[in-house]
């Protein structure tokens, strides 16, 4: 998705000139490959990359980090692998991260928890992260915030709105699904994005 954003001279921007595009990127610990979470994460990804562009926060083209591609290199703690690295690369320059994970045993995936714990202590600082998470029962949706968000918060990022879950049943019906979720997330993720 390419946009043009037109905006006003802002501080540390040159007169006429849009600010630097913000990098952004999706993290998905299901270690399912071609998964239904993948899915949800890359078009909520999409919809909210949208959103942000429209309000005029200056955001650059989505990047995926699919840890169901990566899952054997990140097992090595003894070494370094170039997927694992490019990975954790990705992940921590990026200034809006959607991390998103499905709710196994009412919590998230063992394999999203194994690529952050290589993450260094605070490494998401500076990143404004939203929690996503799907679910197959209603009665997961608390896992989002009460499990993924403080993940989260310990590694320093910012999670300034609620968690997202998306319940298998909403699948089909994901725009209306999210719809007021989105109406709510968007002004306050502009707001913490123009910081």
């Amino acid at each position: 998705m390419t946009s043009h954003v037109e905006v006003a001279a802002q501080p540390g921007t040159a007169r006429g000139h849009a600010p630097v595009a913000l990098p952004v990127s999706v993290l998905v610990g299901n270690p399912r490959r071609g998964s239904r979470t993948l899915d949800i994460a890359t078009r909520v990804g999409a919809m909210l990359h949208g959103d942000l562009l429209d309000s005029g926060v200056p955001l650059g083209e989505p990047g995926l980090v699919d840890l169901s591609a990566i899952g054997p290199d990140l097992a090595r703690w003894e070494s370094s692998p170039p997927a694992a690295d490019a990975a954790t690369a990705t992940v921590c320059a990026s200034r809006l991260l959607l991390v998103a994970s499905p709710t196994l045993k009412a919590s998230y995936s063992g394999l999203l928890k194994l690529f952050l714990d290589r993450l260094p202590r605070r490494a998401l600082t500076g990143v404004v992260c939203v929690p996503v998470m799907t679910a197959a029962s209603p009665a997961h949706t608390f896992a989002v915030d009460a499990c993924l968000r403080p993940l989260l918060v310990e590694l320093g990022a910012t999670v300034p709105v609620q968690g997202l879950t998306v319940l298998e049943a909403d699948f089909g019906a994901l725009d209306e699904a999210v719809a007021r979720w989105r109406a709510a997330a968007t002004p306050v993720l502009s707001a913490v994005l123009a910081l």
